[in-house]
């Protein structure tokens, strides 16, 4: 499991110019499912994820945590992640896992966001999004599991 992260001022995603989820100072989070993850890789990135201390503290060190400030989540689905490109112009998307498996995952990480009380928003799983952000810093991290 991938997950892109990036500590923005703002974003929100849209679908036929029609916002679907939208935060102010956050994490945006794309995240990728490969075909044999488990909710034991998604047990890891999530909390990888929201214990990142990427957020600056009272005297402007990243030292703390999406928890720690109380900020949002926006989650976006993104298969893409797991393009290989080694070979050739077009990239394969062969380890990236369809719907089916993907889907209750991603489901998945967002219920674990709401249990924690955390403000988290999404796009809708594979639909074609616009994607809109304000890059705070700029923050932008990849984890894995």
């Amino acid at each position: 499991m991938r997950a892109l992260i990036q500590r923005v001022k703002s974003a929100h995603v849209s679908i036929d110019n029609k916002t679907v989820g939208s935060i102010e100072e956050g994490l945006l989070v794309f995240l990728g499912i490969k075909t044999d993850d488990t909710q034991e890789d998604l047990d890891y990135l999530f909390k990888k994820i929201i214990k990142c201390r990427i957020f600056d503290d009272a005297e402007g060190v990243m030292n703390e945590s999406l928890l720690d400030q109380n900020k949002a989540l926006l989650v976006v689905s993104q298969f893409t992640l797991y393009a290989e490109t080694r070979k050739g112009n077009r990239p394969s998307y062969k380890a990236a896992a369809k719907g089916e498996v993907a889907k209750p995952l991603y489901e998945k990480f967002i219920e674990l966001a709401k249990e924690q009380d955390i403000d988290v928003q999404t796009g809708e799983f594979g639909a074609d999004m616009d994607v809109h952000l304000i890059n705070d810093g700029p923050v932008t991290i990849l984890l894995e599991s």
